[in-house]
């Protein structure tokens, strides 16, 4: 499975961004999927997840009630809705894939390359 995340850019802080992670391969409906970001200088931490049903969905206690995590398998796509952003959440942010729902980024098999997403103050 190959992913590749796009929609990062450039935002005021309070603007929302909406993240995308298409992959290229129809078994990515069977993956869970995750988020993580890693800001300069930092170890590369844990956003969000989404099992591979959408059913159940998980977030970081930093972005929690801002950040909304998606899915649409027809599409082979996942997303991540960033709104009321803050400097602090400028980072690369990754998509990844994994056979296990969890919030560690050991267990995830498949990575996509990174968007860069700054929040200005």
């Amino acid at each position: 499975v190959q992913l590749q995340a796009s929609g990062g850019g450039l935002v005021q802080a309070g603007g929302s961004l909406r993240l995308s992670c298409a992959a290229s391969d129809n078994i990515f409906s069977r993956y869970n999927m995750g988020w993580f970001r890693q800001a300069p200088g930092k170890e590369r931490e844990f956003v969000a997840r989404i099992s591979w049903t959408g059913s159940t969905t998980d977030y970081a206690d930093a972005v929690k009630g801002r950040f909304t995590i998606s899915r649409d398998n027809g599409k082979d796509t996942g997303y991540l809705q960033m709104n009321t952003l803050k400097p602090e959440d400028t980072a690369v942010y990754y998509c990844a894939a994994s056979r296990s729902l969890t919030r560690s980024s050991v267990f995830y098999d498949y990575w996509g390359q990174g968007t860069q997403v700054t929040v200005s103050s």
